[in-house]
Parts: structure tokens; sequence; C-alpha cells
């Protein structure tokens, strides 16, 4: 007899989970990231053994692979944090003031999530090609974008951003202002408020924008083929140079390409994830 029955009071009910048991949801879960996720990948590394060894020698020496390499993790690093920086500034305006229009702009900010690839990339390449609106300013003064790295740069900025507002945003809803009234109070300056208290609570999902933009800027092909120009050793992506082996019918050169980024991805995330775990555990 339990102690509840032996005082003479109803035992209380017991509390259920609203998801299945543990070991059902558990095996559902796994059970479709292996099939939706993990599946396809292993399918893909699979794939590019046929390269054998000679082949994917072959593939790492190759000059244009290589700078195909470079150019997409380079564009997409410095894109995710120019975009972490002005994505931050924005989410900060956005909960902190209060103007006309501001729903208008907060709105805003999710269209590249949206919007077709394609189409931001025609209307990017619309205004800073040679012809464009303002690529005609910019050129004569010796500021190229279409057809260059920094027109790629412009593309993964413009898809990466909202990542970087929308993760921020709640963080900076649920904050307080108590702490910052306190150090202001104290005579704390303004630098000293924002480096050493506002900041510190902030950074994890600051980080995971900016790995998030990364992420999203790597892999990212329809906005940025329209404004590179897809110059061989200039503007061209690891991306389009799948592409073009497919085209080629180079099944394995394809695949191995696609398994090169999909390692050197999972590294650099890889690599994020351990500095943002290690700032949270500074803190």
């Amino acid at each position: 007899m339990s102690r509840a029955l032996a005082s003479g009071r109803p035992a209380a009910p017991r509390w259920r989970d609203p998801v299945p048991g543990f070991g059902l949801s558990l095996g559902l879960a796994l059970t479709w990231l292996g099939l939706i996720v993990l599946l396809p990948l292993a399918a893909l590394v699979v794939r590019s053994i046929d390269l054998g060894l000679e082949g994917w020698l072959e593939l790492l020496r190759d000059e244009r692979v290589q700078a195909a390499l470079w150019l997409s993790f380079s564009s997409a690093l410095l894109a995710a944090a120019i975009a972490t920086v002005i994505g931050s500034l924005i989410a900060w305006v956005l909960v902190r003031y209060r103007f006309p229009g501001r729903r208008f702009f907060d709105a805003v900010v999710d269209l590249p999530f949206a919007l077709p690839t394609a189409v931001a990339g025609i209307a990017l390449t619309a205004l800073y090609s040679g012809t464009g609106w303002i690529g005609q300013f910019l050129e004569p003064q010796g500021l190229v974008i279409a057809q260059r790295p920094a027109g790629i740069v412009l593309a993964l900025v413009f898809i990466g951003l909202p990542f970087a507002v929308r993760t921020l945003q709640p963080v900076l809803e649920a904050a307080t202002r108590e702490m910052e009234e306190v150090a202001a109070t104290l005579g704390a300056t303004r630098w000293t408020i924002l480096w050493r208290v506002v900041l510190p609570p902030l950074r994890p999902a600051i980080a995971t924008g900016f790995g998030l933009a990364f992420a999203r800027g790597l892999g990212e092909y329809g906005s940025v083929i329209f404004i590179a120009g897809n110059i061989p050793f200039v503007s061209e992506i690891a991306p389009l140079l799948i592409v073009i082996r497919l085209e080629e019918f180079d099944y394995a050169g394809a695949t191995g390409i696609a398994t090169l980024m999909l390692g050197m991805s999972f590294l650099a995330l890889l690599f994020l994830g351990l500095l943002q775990r290690r700032g949270a555990h500074e803190r």
C-alpha cells in the first residue's frame, strides 16, 4: 500500500509526457534522421569511392577545383561575418526602438527566406552589373561588383542576413535592461556597458547566426551564378563546378567535389560548434 493510501489521501495523477515513450520517440527520430540526412550523405561518400586513389589525387591537384573550393569557403566566411555584424545591428534596432514602419521592415527581413534564389540573383545583377542602376556609377570609380568575388559575397550576405537577425532577435526581446541601467548608474561608459554587459549573453546567439549564415552560403547556387559571371579561377564557385562536371557526364568527378565540400563543411561547422560551446563554458 502506498503512502498516499496509507494516509487516506488520494494519489496524485501521474503526469504523462505528451510525446510517446522514450524508446518510440528515439526510434522514430533516428529513423527519419537516417533516411532523410544520413543515408543520402552516406550514398554520396560511397559513390565517391569509384574515383579510386589516382582519381582522388588528380582531383585534389586540379587547380580549377582548388580555386572553386577556396572561393566558395572564403566568400561564405566573409559574407557570414558581414551578415552577422549587420544583422546584429538590425536586430538591435528592431527590438530596442519604436519608429514608423517598424513592422514593415521587420517583415522585409524574412524576404530572402521566401524569395526564390534565382530571382534574388537576377535582382542583384540588375542593380550591380555594369549597366545596372548602381553598378553604372560604381564601375567608372573602379568598384566592379558583378562578375567578381565581390558579387558573390554580396549575394551570400543577402541570403544569410535573415539567419543573423532571427537568431539574435528573440534573445534581445527576452533580455531585460536592468543590468545596463545598473552599470550606467555605477558610472560605466557606453562602450563598457556594450562589451561587458550586453554582449556576453548574446554571444551564443550571434555565433549561431554566424554558423547558419556560413552553412547557408556555402552551398548557395541560384543567387550566385547570375551575378558571379562564372569565370574559372575568378568567380566560379564549387557548386557550379559540380553542375559543370555533371553536364560533362563526369559523375565520379562531380561526386568527388561534392564529397570534398561535405567533409570541409562538416569540419568547419564542427569547429564553429566547439568555439560556441567553449564560449558558453567560459561565461
